[in-house]
């Protein structure tokens, strides 16, 4: 093995691999280090197999609502093993072959970065040394799970046991009411287990706006979940079978003695959704003068550099936690190495909850844009009320899309979609947002009928002269 490349790639999920990809294509000497599998958390655990899972109860749920369809169910079994199929049943191994054929260097196990030597970058890996003028650290994260007292005694999933189990259990209670607490939820109640889904503050989706963290509980209830909000778990046990949770209402004072201020839950599976940690305790940063925040995240700047010759990608700068801006900061990234730096630029990217139905948000909330000082107008628009698409698709369908403009400039800088494939028809509005299209421009779009697009036309209409 040379030791000696130029570039190290330590991490090899969806940034990790858009930035081998680009440099060996370049002609690049690059070694790629991988602590697990190849295609990372997204490809194994989390992206693949979840958005898999989710789309058979997503087409049940269609075909009931559509005229003309009788007699659809789901088969578990069927679902499972194409899910398997989906995430290679695990083996990276064709991966890895495919990196060594056009060249890579491909090391399998935890690098550790040793420091600098002779203007080089080393980084180990077992009884192997490499060294490089370009290091990459695209390692993810870890999920986060609380300190509750008993936890080892329960039955707790994290993402990976959710999404690669070949039995689903009666009764589950998801914790965290994120993005991935939502389509856990949604996924295991269309698959017929009994879900409770509890979230310590007051909403659902709470980084978004209020109205879409309302519409996402409503559609959740209607699929038999129940919701519970501004409650906590404090401990934990085994009562027989069951794992029980024990909560406290947020508001709870510590001397109440009131009963409904404390309760349980009880399911087979405790599913945590609660956060995830950037993974770099173990990687030596210190060796190279680079010191994470508090939460393990490694500062970048506009091009994803964290310091000389080093550049940090994905979830583990906490940019955006999402595969697609991994993907993106790998192309910055790699482009810089190549030689022509560009600024990342993260206004118009979309963020999606794959539930039933689609929930999308793209740019600023109402009170970010207040925060900024921005003056602004929204408005909201009911999709079955101006819509001819929804009506050829379901009997009684319901969607709601939002549109946020700043008035001063007359742009669009926030949108929100909660309705059928909302996460296709959101990037028109994140398009508009990242080029600054003039609302007047966006107006006289023609949009094809009958389609989801046609409701920016009529949600433009909505604002005020």
């Amino acid at each position: 093995m040379d030791s000696t490349v130029d570039v190290i790639i330590l991490g090899m999920g969806p940034g990790g691999e858009v930035a081998a990809g680009k440099l060996l294509d370049a002609g690049r000497r690059v070694a790629v280090i991988e602590r697990e599998l190849i295609g990372g958390e997204c490809a194994y655990w989390a992206c693949i197999p979840s958005k898999t899972l989710l789309h058979p109860p997503r087409l049940l749920a269609a075909a009931n609502g559509a005229a003309g369809i009788t007699g659809t169910t789901l088969d578990w079994a069927d679902a499972s093993d194409y899910r398997d199929t989906m995430i290679r049943h695990l083996d990276d191994s064709a991966q890895v072959e495919g990196y060594r054929k056009r060249g890579a260097t491909v090391l399998q196990g935890a690098g550790r970065i040793l420091g600098r030597e002779a203007g080089l970058l080393r980084v180990q890996v077992g009884d192997d040394e490499l060294r490089a003028e370009h290091l990459v650290i695209a390692t993810g994260t870890t999920p986060m799970l609380p300190q509750l007292p008993g936890l080892e005694d329960i039955t707790v999933w994290t993402n990976r046991e959710t999404y690669t189990a070949r039995e689903l259990p009666a009764r589950a209670v998801v914790v965290g009411g994120s993005a991935v607490g939502v389509e856990t939820a949604t996924f295991l109640a269309g698959f017929g287990v009994e879900v409770t889904l509890v979230q310590r503050g007051a909403s659902l989706l709470s980084r978004e706006e209020p109205r879409v963290g309302e519409l996402a509980r409503q559609h959740l209830e209607e699929a038999g979940v129940h919701v519970v909000l501004g409650a906590s778990p404090t401990r934990a046990r085994r009562d027989g079978d069951s794992s029980v949770l024990v909560l406290e209402t947020a508001d709870r004072d510590t001397d109440s003695t009131d009963p409904a201020a404390v309760f349980e839950v009880r399911a087979d599976v405790v599913v945590f959704a609660t956060g995830r940690t950037p993974r770099t305790a173990d990687l030596g940063l210190d060796s190279i003068g680079i010191e994470p925040d508090d939460h393990g995240a490694i500062g970048v700047d506009d091009s994803c550099r964290a310091g000389e010759g080093v550049w940090a990608i994905g979830d583990v700068n906490a940019v955006m936690p999402f595969t697609h801006v991994a993907k993106y900061q790998g192309r910055i990234v790699a482009d810089a190495i190549l030689g022509t730096p560009r600024t990342a630029h993260y206004d118009g990217v979309p963020r999606v909850v794959f539930g039933i139905p689609d929930i999308a948000c793209v740019g600023l909330t109402r009170a970010q844009a207040d925060v900024r000082g921005l003056s602004t107008q929204s408005v909201e628009l009911d999709l079955a009320q101006a819509l001819a698409r929804p009506w050829t698709q379901e009997r009684d369908p319901e969607g709601q899309l939002g549109l946020l403009a700043d008035t001063d400039r007359g742009v669009l800088v926030g949108a929100w979609a909660v309705g059928d494939e909302a996460g296709e028809w959101i990037h028109h509005a994140a398009l508009a947002i990242r080029a600054g299209i003039p609302l007047e421009t966006l107006r006289d779009q023609v949009a094809q009928f009958p389609t989801f697009h046609e409701a920016y036309l009529a949600a433009l209409d909505l604002f005020e002269a």
